[in-house]
């Protein structure tokens, strides 16, 4: 499973879609600034929305609900990798959130 560091996603998030497949009430506490929000649940009726020419960077909370769904879009024919320590390591890191 292709995963990437806080700081690779930092560098690769003005080219890469940021997807964040927490839930609404997680997403309530901060984003990425950018990202799209598409709950785990939701994604397959939503796949549409996320343009497969780009590489797709997967955000949850820790790392364990975007690792499962970097792989399923990796099968699915988009390029996907996780980003370790999710939205947990990102703000810990004073990374911008909104």
């Amino acid at each position: 499973m292709p995963e990437i560091t806080i700081a690779e996603a930092d560098e690769r998030r003005a080219q890469d879609q940021i997807l964040d497949v927490r839930e609404d009430f997680e997403v309530a506490e901060g984003m990425i600034p950018g990202a799209l929000h598409i709950p785990m649940g939701q994604l397959g009726s939503r796949l549409q929305e996320l343009d497969r020419s780009r590489p797709v960077i997967v955000v949850c909370r820790s790392g364990n609900r975007s690792a499962r769904v970097a792989e399923a879009l990796n099968q699915a024919g988009y390029t996907a990798d996780t980003m370790t320590g999710g939205m947990v390591a990102w703000q810990g890191a004073g990374l911008p959130a909104h």
